[in-house]
């Protein structure tokens, strides 16, 4: 059933490192749940490159010597899933309230819609994409793998058979929030470099692996789109598919001022990062 009409928050935010990207998501969260914005959907880019690891997911897996060697940072999202390298990316994050009809149903339901919306949007720039469900029980798939990109997930967006968007949905008691990840150029397989494998065969094996699971929209449409053209895209492709009338905005007073205190308090935080 089609939904009716709907005003969102559209927020498109300058460049930034990981703890300030994660601190904004959960303060449009906590804003979103007091009912002073409205639900937002914001687009965003990372600099310098990040590596974001997954809500439960082990620091172990991570090679701190080559990480840093890289000048990379480090961020624990607020969100399940396993390791990304955030760069040369756009990333979008959907943020709403429980009674938001679009996030109804739960994980797997919220999932669906939301996964229509960034088809529209892929396809608008000429991306043959299809959104696929798997079973984590598919051939090849391991349950210890540290990188998102090799994981299966429900609703994936797919090209050519390859995982094309990543992404990581948490429900908190203040509401709902979806962020993922579209690679736009650049080699995949850097984030192999830093983590942790048992030698460089397995290293080089698993970047193998990674390349023979994700794509890039270059690598599909060989050529480079812009982000803005891309974030035009998203935007076009949620409004239409959800029937939503965006506002465009930025941050509120009241957000800036929780960005600032959470990334002191937990994103930078070495006891949130380093926690597990």
């Amino acid at each position: 059933m089609p939904f009716t009409q709907s005003t969102w928050r559209l927020l498109i935010t300058p460049q930034a490192n990981g703890a300030w990207n994660m601190a904004v998501d959960e303060a449009i969260l906590k804003e979103v749940a007091r009912g002073e914005v409205y639900p937002t959907l914001r687009l965003y880019s990372w600099e310098p490159a990040c590596l974001s690891l997954g809500y439960a997911q082990p620091s172990t897996d991570v090679d701190f010597d080559r990480l840093n060697a890289r000048g990379w940072h480090i961020v624990r999202r607020p969100t399940g899933g396993r390791a990304i390298l955030h760069t040369d990316e756009i990333t979008y994050a959907v943020i709403a309230p429980h009674t938001e009809p679009r996030m109804a149903g739960g994980v797997l339901e919220s999932y669906r819609v939301i996964s229509k919306a960034l088809l529209m949007a892929l396809n608008l720039v000429g991306l043959p994409a299809e959104s696929t469900s798997h079973s984590q029980t598919q051939p090849g798939y391991d349950p210890s793998d540290p990188i998102c990109f090799e994981v299966p997930s429900n609703f994936e967006i797919t090209v050519m058979g390859k995982k094309l968007i990543g992404s990581a949905q948490a429900r908190k008691k203040e509401g709902v929030i979806q962020h993922g990840t579209l690679p736009l150029y650049g080699d995949l397989a850097r984030i192999i470099q830093v983590l942790k494998f048992k030698d460089e065969a397995e290293r080089l094996r698993a970047g193998e692996r990674l390349l023979s699971r994700a794509i890039t929209v270059e690598s599909v449409l060989e050529r480079v789109i812009s982000w803005d053209r891309i974030a035009q895209a998203f935007i076009d492709g949620f409004k239409e598919t959800l029937n939503l009338s965006f506002i465009p905005s930025e941050l509120s007073m009241d957000e800036r001022k929780l960005t600032k205190e959470l990334v002191s308090e937990k994103y930078a935080n070495d006891e949130w990062t380093y926690k597990i």
